[in-house]
């Protein structure tokens, strides 16, 4: 784990009142690299009793910005979308593990797969982001 991308995931956490209300816990940091856990509960279900596809959706977008944040320059999404492959119900363990698919100057591409505790895929997000000139004060 690179020290300035723990520092920066550090600073993002620390100010990321969502993901901590998420219940995000950090598995792995890194440039490039994001490995986020959250466990299922009851406020986060739908009508039909299974997860609101916008939280795996937050679960995904977090592990985004904390693994594209990773390399000390500050990056911000400008494009997403996530397709949703199996049911989530309350008390299950989702895993999002990041994978950095191209990473330019100005541009980076990652996917992320989310996974219940069975490891059963069950999202699939891309997404991209625009990286600027500035770097993270840590």
């Amino acid at each position: 784990m690179s020290d300035i991308a723990k520092k920066v995931v550090d600073k993002m956490y620390e100010n990321d009142a969502f993901s901590q209300w998420l219940g995000i816990k950090r598995i792995e940091d890194g440039t490039g690299i994001s490995v986020l856990q959250m466990t299922v509960r009851k406020e986060m279900l739908n009508g039909f009793y299974i997860l609101h596809g916008g939280i795996s959706y937050s679960l995904a977008d977090s592990a985004l910005a904390f693994a594209s944040n990773g390399h000390g320059r500050k990056a911000v999404s400008v494009e997403t979308s996530i397709s949703h492959t199996h049911a989530c119900k309350e008390g299950d363990v989702l895993t999002a593990r990041t994978q950095e698919m191209s990473l330019s100057n100005k541009i980076g591409v990652y996917q992320i797969t989310i996974t219940n505790q069975e490891d059963k895929t069950v999202a699939l997000f891309k997404g991209t982001v625009y990286r600027t000139s500035k770097n993270w004060d840590v």
